[in-house]
């Protein structure tokens, strides 16, 4: 039988005994996780007190742009990265984020610029080579301005000169902009010590304005009074002057350019301010052309062809130039219908001026203009048509005097005052040649043929008489002409009684000739000879 399992007593369990409560609530354990979050946490603030600003670039395109990878560069040191490249919400330009260096806060002014580097061509220059290995960046230029911002626009060409180069920037005023671009050199003297740096239509489109930058120690050479003209490829001119070809350089040839220079008969002035702005000219000529502050406006009609001449043609005054043609017009009579061609010009009074002893300019040689147009009309001025270029066939207007052209008075109740004219020399010499061809129509040529026929018959006639009577008798002289030639070549032959007589006579003469030489040289050593006589040789 099994046996019954035995049942401890409650005798027999041990009494529990309470344990003394701890003073030790955190298990070490814990503190791992408390560190580790404490690190992160610093990581995180130092991350976030690290961290350089981050700004926005506008670009009209992403070309060389990526992610992550593009980098920010002042001066060939890396200031940024490109953390994004977005487009704008109305997709016209793309929106770059990037992030900058801590140190680069104080310097995103309002004037600091950005732009891509990349291998471009411009303005006869090639830039940008290096990305070809390294890609594109965005390069930047920091500027002076005291307002920070972080959105900025960036240039779609790179800047000419960066803002701490040293030198200045001027503004030029053109019509139109020409052959010019961005980098197109400016020279001095044909130096090169510029650039363009930008140019922009006018907003009424009126005109171009252009940026150009003159590198130091040159920029002192640009005052108020210093002119700037294009001198891009080859500046050809050929009007009523002649011909003229001015170039800067085979650079301007091929990229254009502007050129700067201060009239020499200028005032020494201080050097032009920074941003100062110029008018651009076309050319040399008509930048150093002479500002006129006084224009008088005078108008000549004239009747013959104006064929050659076009406004700015000029006034000639004894080969001074005094003004400019303004417009060539048309005028019908409408009372005699009779068709004239009325020539609006300025006269430059300032030109007439004369040069006192003191150096002194006056602006008006007379004081009193219509006096003194009166006195000079009255003395037989007037203006003619002149042909200035045989090769273009080009007119310009003279002024001279002409003593016997009809008297005239100038009508200065007519607005502009007409002054007198006299035909052209072209028109003289028309005129010369109408009156020779309608002498020539008036002569009778058939009576002059039959005269001169008459004439000729008579010649032949006279030359035949002269054939039968005149020739024998000529024959008969030349006989005796060559009989007479014989005797005297006979004469004169070496074995001829004349030759042998004349070579004795010839050698008597020496003979005496030597005799008398050899009495002259004994008197010279015997003086005493011509009173004692000659001494007999001692035996």
């Amino acid at each position: 039988m099994a046996e019954t399992p035995h049942r401890p007593e409650p005798s027999d369990i041990p009494s529990a005994v309470a344990a003394p409560k701890s003073r030790r609530t955190v298990q070490l354990v814990w503190l791992i996780p408390l560190v580790a979050a404490l690190v992160g946490g610093w990581l995180a603030v130092k991350s976030v007190l690290d961290r350089g600003p981050v700004i926005t670039i506008s670009f009209k395109s992403a070309e060389g742009l990526e992610a992550g990878k593009t980098k920010l560069k002042y001066k060939d040191v890396e200031v940024g990265l490109v953390n994004s490249v977005a487009l704008s919400p109305d997709l016209s330009r793309v929106i770059v984020t990037a992030e900058m260096g801590k140190s680069a806060g104080p310097h995103l002014v309002e004037d600091t610029r950005f732009w891509v580097v990349r291998p471009r061509v411009s303005g006869g220059s090639v830039s940008g080579l290096g990305t070809l290995l390294g890609g594109s960046y965005i390069g930047v230029d920091i500027g002076t301005s005291t307002r920070e911002i972080r959105d900025f626009t960036g240039l779609e060409t790179p800047p000419v000169f960066t803002s701490n180069a040293p030198g200045r920037e001027f503004v030029l005023r053109s019509e139109n902009i020409g052959s010019l671009d961005y980098g197109s050199p400016v020279f001095f003297r044909r130096l090169q010590v510029g650039q363009v740096a930008a140019y922009e239509l006018n907003k009424d489109g009126s005109g171009v304005t252009l940026k150009i930058f003159v590198n130091a120690p040159y920029d002192q050479y640009v005052n108020a009074n210093t002119r700037f003209w294009e001198a891009s490829g080859i500046d050809f001119k050929l009007d009523a002057s002649g011909v003229e070809i001015n170039t800067q350089s085979l650079v301007s040839i091929a990229i254009g350019g502007i050129a700067f220079q201060t009239p020499a008969t200028s005032a020494v002035l201080p050097p032009a301010e920074p941003n100062s702005a110029f008018n651009l000219f076309n050319n040399r000529a008509e930048a150093m052309k002479r500002p006129d502050s006084i224009i008088d406006t005078y108008v000549m009609v004239f009747n013959e062809s104006l064929r050659g001449l076009a406004p700015g043609a000029p006034v000639d005054f004894r080969g001074i130039v005094v003004g400019e043609v303004v417009s060539v017009n048309t005028y019908i009579d409408p009372v005699t219908t009779v068709l004239s061609f009325p020539v609006e010009i300025n006269i430059y009074p300032e030109r007439f001026s004369s040069r006192s002893l003191t150096g002194s300019k006056s602006g008006r040689m007379f004081k009193d203009r219509k006096v003194a147009i009166d006195i000079l009309t009255a003395r037989g001025l007037r203006a003619q048509l002149r042909t200035g270029n045989l090769l273009t066939g080009q007119l310009y207007i003279a002024l001279d005097f002409f003593p016997d052209a009809p008297k005239t008075k100038v009508d200065w109740a007519k607005k502009p005052p007409e002054l007198p004219t006299v035909a052209g020399t072209a028109e003289d010499l028309r005129a010369a040649v109408g009156s020779i061809a309608r002498k020539l129509d008036k002569m009778d040529f058939e009576a002059i043929g039959a005269n001169l026929q008459e004439t000729l018959k008579s010649t032949n006639k006279l030359i035949q008489r002269l054939d039968t009577e005149l020739a024998p008798e000529a024959h008969a002289m030349m006989e005796e002409a060559r009989r007479a030639m014989a005797s005297v070549e006979r004469s004169v032959e070496a074995k001829s009684p004349l030759q042998q007589d004349t070579r004795e006579a010839l050698r008597e003469i020496a003979r005496a000739a030597q005799a008398f030489r050899n009495l002259a040289d004994y008197l010279e050593q015997h003086p005493e000879a011509l009173l004692r006589g000659k001494k007999e040789d001692a035996k």
